[in-house]
C-alpha cells in the first residue's frame, strides 16, 4: 500500500465530513472500501457483499469486520496499525455504528465520493496501467489461438484461467460467436465461435477494473462489417473528443450519442444499449446518463462503449490534464490497431 496515497484519499474524506458538518463516514460498498484501503479485496464471495466496512472519523479510522476474517484481513489487506472491530459473524457489519449519531452512508453523499475517488493517484495509477496491459495481453492469446470451431464457454474458461493465474479477477466474461452477434450482453454458450466472434472482458485487481472489447474474424473481410466497424470508431471518436476535464459526463453522453445518426447509424441506436462512462473502482462510476451531476475530471478512467448491430468498441482509458491525448490503458502491441483522431483502436484480430 502507498501511504502517500492513503493520506491523500483520508484528506478527501475528512473533506466531504467538513462540507456536510458530519463526524464520521461509513464506506460499505466494494467500490469505496477497496479504493479507500489503497486496493485491498474485499470479497471472498464476488456475489456478495463486503466482508468489512470503514468508518472514517476526525479521530482515525475503523475497520469493522467478523472474526472469521479478521486475521487473514489484517496479515494481507489492510495497512499496518488500523484499528479494527470485531463483530459476530451472525451481526450485519453496520450494527456497529447504527447507534451513533453524526455518522453519514455513501447513500447520503454519493456525489462526492465519486469525485473523491475519482482522480487516480500515482500508486494507483501505476496499478492500472499495469492491469489493463496484462488484461489485454491475455485477449491477445488467447484470441490468436483460437478456432472457428472452439465454444463461447472454452473461449471465455481460457481467459477467465489466464487472468486468475495473474491475480486478477474476471468480473465479467462475455462472448458471441457468428450466431449470436446481435446480444449486446451474450453470457457464454456451448455454440461455435463461427467465422466472426466478439469477447468483453471487464477485469477487477487491486480494486480497479479494466473493461475492453476485441473482434477475431476466421474468414475474409466483409464490406459491410468493416464500414459499419469503422463508423462505430467515428462515433467512439466523438466521445472521446468530449471527454476534457471539465466537461459534464451527461454532456458528453449526449455529444457521442449525437454522432450515431452523423455516422449512418439510427439516431436512436444509443438507447438500445448503455454507453459506458467513467470508470476505476467500479465497472463503471457510474454509467453515463442524461443529468449525471459528475464532471470529468484530470486523471479519470474512463470505458465509453459504443455499440451497433455487430460493431462495438470498448478501452479503458485515462484522461490527461488540458487537451493532452487520452492514454489507452488496455492496449496490447501485439494486437493489430489502427490510430482513428491519433488514438490507436483495436482492429480485428483476422486468423
Amino acid at each position: 500500500m502507498s501511504g502517500a496515497d492513503l493520506a491523500i484519499k483520508r484528506e478527501r474524506v475528512l473533506g466531504i465530513l467538513a462540507t456536510r458538518s458530519a463526524d464520521r463516514l461509513a464506506l460499505t460498498s466494494h467500490a469505496a472500501v477497496s479504493w479507500y484501503l489503497d486496493g485491498a479485496r474485499t470479497h471472498v464471495s464476488l456475489a456478495g457483499d463486503p466482508v468489512l466496512a470503514v468508518l472514517v472519523g476526525a479521530d482515525g479510522d475503523t475497520v469493522i469486520t467478523t472474526g472469521s476474517e479478521r486475521a487473514r484481513l489484517e496479515a494481507e489487506e489492510l495497512p499496518a496499525g488500523i484499528r479494527v472491530h470485531e463483530v459476530d459473524w451472525q451481526t450485519p457489519l453496520p450494527s456497529a455504528w447504527a447507534d451513533a449519531a453524526g455518522v453519514l452512508t455513501e447513500a447520503d453523499v454519493a456525489a462526492e465520493l465519486r469525485a473523491a475517488r475519482a482522480r487516480l493517484l500515482p500508486a494507483e495509477l501505476g496499478r492500472y496501467r499495469a492491469l489493463g496491459r496484462e488484461t489485454a495481453a491475455v485477449l491477445t492469446e488467447v484470441l490468436a489461438a483460437a478456432d472457428p470451431a472452439r465454444s463461447e464457454r472454452a473461449v471465455t474458461a481460457a481467459v477467465g484461467a489466464r487472468l486468475l493465474e495473474r491475480g486478477i479477477d474476471p468480473v465479467v466474461l462475455l462472448a458471441a460467436g457468428r450466431a449470436r452477434l446481435a446480444h449486446r450482453h451474450p453470457l457464454p454458450t456451448g455454440a461455435a465461435l463461427g467465422d466472426r466472434a466478439m469477447v468483453v472482458v471487464c477485469a477487477r485487481r487491486h480494486g480497479l477494473i479494466v473493461n475492453l472489447t476485441r473482434w477475431v474474424r476466421f474468414s475474409r473481410t466483409d464490406g459491410a462489417e468493416t464500414d459499419a466497424t469503422a463508423r462505430i470508431l467515428e462515433v467512439e471518436a466523438a466521445f472521446f473528443a468530449a471527454t476534457r476535464p471539465g466537461a459534464e459526463v451527461s454532456a458528453v453522453l449526449a455529444r457521442g450519442s449525437a454522432a450515431y445518426g452523423a455516422h449512418g447509424f439510427d439516431p436512436e441506436e444509443w438507447r438500445r444499449h448503455h454507453q459506458g462512462g467513467p470508470a476505476g473502482y467500479n465497472g463503471r462510476d457510474p454509467r453515463a446518463v442524461a443529468g449525471l451531476p459528475d464532471r470529468v475530471q484530470a486523471g479519470q478512467a474512463f470505458a465509453w462503449n459504443p455499440s451497433a448491430p455487430g460493431a462495438k468498441v470498448e478501452d479503458t482509458v485515462l484522461v490527461g490534464a488540458g487537451d493532452d491525448p487520452l492514454e489507452v490503458l488496455t492496449v496490447d502491441p501485439s494486437w493489430p490497431t489502427t490510430l482513428v483522431h491519433g488514438v490507436p483502436r483495436p482492429a480485428e484480430l483476422q486468423r
